[in-house]
């Protein structure tokens, strides 16, 4: 793991901006859902933020594969980091203005409406960084390079974020969003120091839609990649669903406040650091094929081990497992697609990719909270909450048996 890190200046500062900004992310995880519940306990309102958050990516993820390879990359990261540090501290202003009388809609559209920028410019800064990766690492290292990348976004976003939130948060509410501010301002700088490689500019200009036609072109004749990117849209749309309402099963089953979640989610950061050091490892001795199969087995248990039961200790596991098993899959498909997928369309095709991957989020996202909504007056709160675990973890095992059937990488 060192190795690459010492000899790769590049590579370092672009992890380096990726644990910065991942910090911040991960402040945000615990932060803005938090800060909703103070507002309201009403899950579909809780759904609506989360919607607001992961909608940019159904809505923007393709006209930013265009330009993602048609702009400097490098220029891109640095202006979006920029731009969700100046909406972190818009969050701020928005909790100093106070909330008044019968304010709830009013204060929930505003913390929607900044989640939402503060998605789109998350859009144009992981679609660059996925895409410039492989212009800084040897292909051959890909894998142990997404694996550490992994693994420090997994231990600032998840393992030091939300906690650290939760101390915040403790402390005064404003705090989490200021330090937010501060991680996207020194991710942002991190970046700019990185020495880019020359990169070929496309002279030709043929338009937005028949460039972006050229990668729905490419990625119809690689169906793998399709069919990849079709099966983590169902994935990431289960996730969220139970992600949405974890917040309400950690404060209302669990019993938990604020720093008590932080250290809940932090569990699964654990996971994502075990897995990006692990499995690229794991990936070698099973094949990426047969790793796939074994990322898609074990991720409905986590949902089924939250619907049957009410232990810390125990959702503290479940949660290190569901992240180790996503990190598994993500080594593979990450690494797989910039070993395969031409540079000159590499921002293209990423961005059709994460348009079926991450376009499901924030269905996933509002079936969360509208499923406990519906599901509330006939099975009683506690129960409706449950459901969408059962629900999700449906769909999971679904997914595993088209995986398994269907799901087949070509060698070499």
């Amino acid at each position: 793991m060192a190795a690459l890190l010492k000899e790769n200046r590049n590579f370092r500062l672009l992890m380096s901006g990726a644990g910065l900004s991942n910090l911040s992310d991960g402040i945000g995880v615990l932060a803005f859902p938090w800060l909703a519940t103070l507002i309201t306990t009403d899950p579909r309102a809780l759904a609506i933020v989360a919607f607001a958050t992961r909608v940019p990516w159904f809505l923007w993820s393709l006209p930013v594969g265009v330009l993602t390879d048609r702009a400097d990359r490098q220029r891109m990261m640095v202006r979006a980091d920029l731009t969700r540090m100046a909406l972190a501290l818009a969050v701020v202003a928005l909790i100093l203005s106070g909330p008044g009388d019968g304010a709830v809609a009013w204060q929930i559209a505003g913390l929607s409406a900044l989640a939402f920028l503060m998605g789109t410019a998350e859009v144009f800064r992981d679609n660059a960084a996925q895409t410039a990766l492989p212009s800084l690492v040897h292909k051959d290292r890909l894998e142990e390079a997404n694996g550490q990348i992994w693994s420090v976004e997994q231990i600032m976003g998840q393992f030091v974020g939300p906690p650290l939130a939760g101390l915040l948060i403790a402390l005064a509410v404003p705090a989490p969003f200021l330090f937010e501010a501060l991680g996207f301002a020194l991710a942002a700088w991190a970046v700019w120091a990185i020495a880019f490689p020359a990169r070929a500019v496309v002279s030709q200009r043929d338009g937005f839609w028949a460039e972006m036609r050229a990668g729905w072109t490419w990625i119809r004749e690689h169906k793998v990649i399709l069919q990849l990117a079709l099966i983590l849209g169902g994935l990431n749309a289960a996730h969220m669903a139970g992600f949405t309402i974890l917040v309400l099963y950690s404060q209302e089953v669990l019993g938990l406040g604020a720093v008590g979640h932080g250290m809940l989610l932090t569990a699964g950061a654990a996971g994502g650091v075990a897995g990006g050091l692990l499995c690229p490892a794991l990936a070698r001795r099973f094949g990426s094929e047969r790793s796939l199969w074994i990322a898609l087995a074990l991720m409905p248990v986590p949902f089924i081990g939250l619907y049957l039961f009410s232990s810390i200790p125990l959702a503290i596991g479940l949660l290190f497992l569901e992240t180790f098993v996503a990190v598994l899959w993500n080594v593979v498909t990450v690494s797989y697609r910039q070993r395969v997928i031409p540079d000159a369309l590499l921002g293209r095709v990423n961005a059709i990719y994460r348009f079926f991957g991450w376009g499901m989020m924030p269905i996933g996202a509002l079936a969360g909270g509208w499923i406990m909504a519906l599901a509330e007056p006939s099975l009683g709160r506690e129960d409706a909450l449950r459901l969408v675990f059962l629900i999700g973890a449906g769909a999971f095992i679904a997914l595993f048996a088209y995986g398994v059937a269907r799901l087949r990488l070509p060698k070499g």
